[in-house]
């Protein structure tokens, strides 16, 4: 059995065909058939949608429900049998949400998935068959034409004018000519002009071709086996919960303890009564409702980000694109539409002139200013007549090009001038790798003309005429002439404009080669960049976040789409190639990554090894992209980020959120939201820990004085479950201050709960546990029921004026409106109601050992809990640095 040659770019033909023992008339269907036993289908695995048994099972793995359920265990364990049914609840909720959510993101990624070639046409005992493109086998051949997928990895050995768009591999947005020349051994992939790859496709012209390699052996191959060993990591937010949930054991196990001291030293050390009480504080501690929580935060944030188009995948991304410190992005579709469009056009003679409008649309006009319509006349017939190419707008609004991008740039600019093929067509000849140049003979007036579109230096050399405003053909002044036309490509090509031009000839029976041209002028394109684009670096470079561009293109273009859409500032022109960072040793490459914003020719594992690097430089990485070439830096980052319309299968299964509008625009909104994610989870654990040390201090104090406990489980559950139930589920819908791109990334390391809050959490539950001490001592005389039932006023009461201080934790809530969040609202009132019925309705408040108060004890209680608003407002006005976004704080 034959091997597959490694360097097929470097074989002769010859050499190559004796390698695979095949030939021009291909092989034998039973020779085609023992290979394919041998090299299998040629598929790339496809890991497809989670099995939903591991997307639910997901949501458990995290070490709050471990706690959670050590803490149900022990309920068990003490006869708290109630508490253990309400933990297993919470955590079923919690459940819930994360695989509704993540559940939701797998579907709609999936049905953003297009099938893979299913057919090709292939020649085997020298007929040509079409069959199924996974039977493919090295050695066979394959025959291609304009508009074909390529279904595997093949050497060209035969083509007519062959250009193919690589994109999604390679970054490159204008077709590469194919020819079957041999290239060095050491040439890039985006340069291998003697090979087609896997999952692009043909645009002009057509070619045959060996199959070189299949399936995992193929380029796209290679980096979908690449991203399987890179080793998932935990999210920024997994990180963070983890720590929180330490937090939240080490408080328990702490008070735990402390309550145990105090107990025994105050109970003359009746030890099982003291293990009870120790327990119990042990279990309320643990603030049961947060992990549930804290999914709904996720969840509504998500939801928010799939209004705007970001689908997130991985449920715990949607807090961690608030600590994206560096976008490191695509260029072509990412910051440029891939589409190729013509910006200005030139008469020879004529000022230059404008053309509006971008991509494939028609909309736009071309501003003739002071340039008279009928000297450009023949230039915009030229335009509509010399291509091959067509436009059709599909159903969801986006366009499919068929043939050659470049020419299809004319047909448009052709319909913007309202020029069509109204000329009949005598002869077509396609875009020639050799010649550089496409021409169209027509028939006009009785009369044959040939029209050329075509590199510059290629349609020039063969001019001897141009076109004067008068439109009548004049000689070339040589040096005159040669100046303007040098100064004018010099002038675009500063532009970053892909200049080609356009000429034509009468046919005569004096002459029919292609000299003696007459110039008509020259039409510069460019794939334009996205609309809002420039927009959204400007927050991102706001939001301190930097902007990278990663692309296999060529350094000018990068460089100067990087300049347009505001990537490169003054002072940091500097763009790195792949063969330029291969050079470097670690420290220099260390030091490129971070003096550079613009790196070109890059090959697949460069971008890895890049997002490596800045991961090392304490970075949080959000990768962007569209190609398979994406694919493994989009996983090796800390937040891959994929297109949805123009993105390959393999790169949106690597990555965590999918841009449903392939906008780069999105990604800001959904760092707004993330950030906001953040904020809003800090504010509703921030909330639930203030309930949960303000029960602890009143029972660690009361205890200590040697009162009974001033109160149940029942009573300390309802308040963890209930009452901050309904505020907690509130704050995590808060919309955002509309400051959080104005301050720098949240750093990765920062805890939710952490040491710049402490003094808030203090004195909140200080002032807290300190009233409800109070008010339980003041009221035993009458009663444990009755002091019970006070203290279970005053800590319910608190926590619900302690929501408005949860809603701006940097300054004053005043300051956003005290009732500006409906939901708050809505909660406060409903909460109201329910403390008040549970009080005052006998069978309610017999279940939880209440006893009725009277109205003005009530009220007074109610306004001695609102001082932990004003003393929370006291100290945001003198104890915390000048108000400003919480985000970085």
């Amino acid at each position: 059995m034959m091997n597959v040659p490694t360097s097929p770019h470097h074989s002769e033909i010859n050499e190559l065909k004796d390698q695979l023992n095949t030939s021009e008339a291909g092989l034998t269907q039973q020779e085609a058939e023992k290979r394919l036993q041998h090299f299998g289908l040629n598929i790339i695995p496809d890991r497809g949608k989670r099995p939903l048994w591991k997307i639910l099972l997901k949501q458990f793995n995290n070490l709050m429900v471990y706690i959670l359920l050590v803490a149900a265990f022990i309920s068990y364990l003490t006869g708290h049998i109630i508490d253990v049914y309400v933990i297993f609840g919470i955590v079923l909720i919690n459940a819930i949400i994360g695989f509704i959510q993540e559940y939701k993101a797998e579907d709609a990624v999936a049905s953003l998935k297009n099938l893979l070639v299913p057919k090709c046409k292939v020649i085997r005992d020298g007929q040509l068959l079409t069959v199924d493109s996974k039977t493919l086998v090295p050695g066979d051949v394959i025959a291609l034409e304009e508009g074909d997928l390529i279904p595997a990895d093949a050497r060209i050995f035969s083509q007519k004018n062959a250009r193919a768009t690589e994109a999604s591999l390679t970054g490159e947005a204008v077709p590469v000519e194919k020819r079957p020349d041999l290239v060095p051994l050491d040439t890039p992939l985006a340069e291998k002009s003697n090979m087609l790859w896997k999952s692009t496709f043909l645009a002009s012209g057509s070619a045959k071709a060996w199959v070189t390699g299949t399936g995992l052996n193929t380029q796209i191959g290679e980096i979908a086996s690449t991203l399987t060993s890179i080793k998932p990591q935990k999210t920024n937010f997994q990180r963070k919960t983890d720590k929180l949930a330490k937090q939240m054991a080490f408080i328990a196990i702490g008070s735990a303890i402390i309550l145990f001291i105090a107990a025994y030293f105050g109970r003359d050390g009746d030890l099982s009564e003291v293990l009870l009480i120790s327990i119990a504080a042990l279990v309320s501690a643990i603030p049961e409702g947060l992990p549930a929580v804290l999914s709904i935060v996720l969840a509504i944030g998500s939801h928010r980000m799939s209004k705007k188009n970001a689908i997130i995948r991985e449920f715990t991304a949607t807090e961690s694109l608030g600590s994206v410190s560096t976008i490191v992005t695509d260029k072509t579709g990412t910051l440029t539409q891939n589409t190729m469009t013509i910006k200005k056009i030139w008469a020879f003679g004529q000022d230059e002139i404008q053309v509006t409008g971008e991509g494939w649309e028609s909309s736009g006009k071309i501003n003739y200013a002071t340039v008279p319509k009928e000297s450009v006349d023949l230039f915009l017939e030229i335009a509509a007549h010399c291509h091959q190419s067509s436009i059709h707008q599909k159903k969801n609004g986006s366009y499919q090009v068929t043939g050659d991008p470049t020419e299809a740039a004319f047909l448009v600019l052709a319909q913007k001038a309202g020029k069509t093929k109204a000329l009949p067509i005598q002869e077509d000849m396609a875009f020639s790798s050799e010649l550089k140049y496409r021409s169209t003979t027509v028939e006009k007036s009785g009369n044959l003309i040939k029209f050329f579109l075509g590199a510059p230096e290629a349609i020039l050399e063969r001019c001897a005429y141009f076109q004067s405003p008068d439109g009548t053909p004049q000689l070339f002044e040589a040096t005159l002439s040669e100046e303007v036309i040098q100064n004018k490509l010099g002038t675009w090509s500063k532009e970053s404009l892909r200049v080609l031009a356009l000429a034509y000839k009468p046919l005569d029976d004096k002459s029919d080669d292609d000299s003696g041209l007459i110039f008509v002028g020259f039409a510069g394109m460019i794939d334009p960049p996205r609309p809002g684009v420039k927009e959204a670096v400007e927050s991102c470079h706001q939001a301190g976040i930097r902007v990278i561009m990663a692309t296999g293109d060529h350094a000018d273009t990068a460089l100067a789409i990087a300049k347009k859409v505001g990537i490169v500032r003054d002072g940091r022109e500097k763009v790195y190639t792949d063969a330029e960072l291969q050079q470097m040793d670690e420290a220099t490459f260390s030091r490129a990554i971070l003096e550079a914003d613009v790196f070109s020719r890059l090959t697949p594992l460069m971008k890895l090894k890049i997002a490596e690097g800045l991961q090392q430089h304490g970075e949080l990485v959000a990768m962007t992209g569209d190609g398979v070439n994406d694919a493994p830096a989009l996983k090796q980052a800390n937040i891959g980020v994929s297109m949805g319309i123009m993105g390959t299968d393999v790169a949106r299964d690597a990555s965590m959120m999918v841009l449903a509008d392939d906008n780069f625009a999105t990604i800001v909104h959904a760092v707004e939201q993330g950030r906001i994610v953040f904020n809003n989870a800090r504010r509703t654990s921030f909330f639930l820990v203030t309930t949960n040390f303000a029960e602890i201090f009143t029972l660690i104090i009361a205890v200590a004085l040697g009162y009974p406990i001033p109160l149940t489980a029942t009573q300390i559950l309802w308040i963890n479950l209930v009452t901050d139930g309904f505020c907690d589920k509130a704050l995590a819908a808060e919309q955002g201050q509309g400051n959080e791109l104005r301050a720098k990334p949240i750093h990765p390391s920062e805890n939710i709960l952490n040491k710049q809050i402490l003094p808030f959490l203090i004195i909140n539950a200080s002032y807290m546990s300190l009233l409800a001490i109070t008010a339980f001592i003041y009221y035993l005389p009458e009663g444990v029921a009755k002091a019970r039932t006070v203290t279970f006023i005053v800590l319910a009461f608190c926590q619900l004026f302690n929501v408005f201080n949860m809603r701006n934790l940097r300054g004053s809530s005043f300051r956003i409106g005290l009732f500006s969040n409906k939901w708050v609202n809505y909660a406060l009132a409903v909460s109201v109601i329910i403390q008040v019925l549970i009080i005052e309705v006998p069978p309610l408040a017999e279940l939880f050992s209440f006893q009725p108060i009277k109205a003005h004890e009530f009220l007074f209680w109610v306004v001695m809990a609102s001082f932990v608003l004003w003393i929370a407002e006291i100290y945001k006005r003198f104890g915390l640095p000048k108000p400003g976004s919480e985000t970085n704080k």
